[in-house]
């Protein structure tokens, strides 16, 4: 159903490109993207379950992560594909507006899991004395249930901001998926408030987990230069490299994309934006997690060692 300011009662995607000639290869690039996504994240959520070393509150929250990484991967990636077989990619206006949801509270949930997975690291250098209290099971499950709560309730708030707005007799939609700023592109009323409330939400989704981010590493790098020997330093740098390099992966093309006002970004430059968060992002967090960190790399060793020998 459209809503009921609106006459429109559907959308038509236009898709990454309009090049007939790379609709086909760009179809199989983005499959096999998918399915190294859907394979590496269900990997990994296998790999923590089964092994009981990793369960541990680091691991906890890379559990949440890959499983996040899988939701909102296929929330935006199946309708994609579709895009480059079919002529017209319709989405009914209640179908986008349920991919919108998703999508918002999928992204915001995994902006804020970050943070928490930095202030883990943060318990774990500098006061590793305390790491098993601090981060008791009940801790770790009350910081995943806010962030749970922060994802739902900013897809809550971007999801009726859009949902109220007017759509006319233009329905054409210049992305390979439902996004915020398209949406406002093609609404014929003023929407000057959803860009300000857009803008606003932006900058708590991602200011507040950066902030909490910087601090937890400024006091990670007190306390790595504090110790004395070359091998504690680099077992410590080496505790947190994934994690920075997919918090820089992520909040670098995040923040490319929302926190500058429509008319500045270009759409097509800003699908090649969201492109990168929603497809690259996802299928580089498990390879980067399991080729960089020792304890995953063994744990698949034993796996592999285990079933071949059954």
């Amino acid at each position: 159903m459209a809503a009921k300011n609106s006459s429109v009662t559907e959308f038509i995607l236009t898709g990454l490109t309009d090049q007939l000639e790379l609709q086909i290869p760009l179809f199989f690039l983005f499959l096999g993207f998918y399915m190294v996504t859907v394979l590496g994240n269900l990997a990994l959520i296998a790999l923590i379950r089964l092994n009981s070393c990793l369960h541990t509150p680091m691991y906890f929250f890379l559990f949440n992560l890959s499983l996040i990484d899988f939701c909102y991967s296929t929330t935006i990636t199946p309708k994609m594909l579709k895009s480059f077989v079919s002529k017209k990619n319709i989405i009914l206006h209640a179908e986008c507006m349920t991919q919108l949801f998703f999508f918002c509270f999928f992204v915001i949930s995994e902006s804020f899991l970050l943070s928490v997975m930095a202030y883990d690291r943060y318990v774990a250098i500098c006061k590793p004395l305390v790491y098993m209290v601090t981060m008791s099971p009940q801790v770790c499950l009350f910081l995943l249930l806010g962030v749970y709560m922060m994802g739902l309730s900013g897809a809550m708030v971007h999801t009726g901001s859009i949902a109220s707005l007017t759509f006319c007799a233009d329905n054409l939609l210049n992305h390979f998926m439902c996004d915020i700023l398209p949406l406002l592109k093609l609404s014929c009323n003023s929407t000057y408030v959803n860009e300000l409330v857009v803008f606003i939400l932006v900058a708590i989704d991602i200011g507040m987990p950066i902030i909490t981010i910087f601090i937890s590493y400024a006091l990670i790098l007190s306390s790595i230069l504090h110790i004395h020997s070359t091998e504690g330093r680099s077992k410590a740098f080496s505790t947190c490299s994934s994690h920075i390099i997919v918090v820089s992966l992520f909040f670098g093309s995040g923040a490319f994309m929302y926190l500058k006002p429509p008319s500045i970004l270009p759409l097509d430059q800003g699908k090649v934006s969201s492109l990168f968060y929603t497809i690259v992002v996802p299928m580089l967090n498990p390879l980067i997690y399991s080729l960089r960190n020792k304890d995953v790399k063994v744990s698949l060793r034993k796996t592999l060692e285990r079933k071949i020998s059954s």
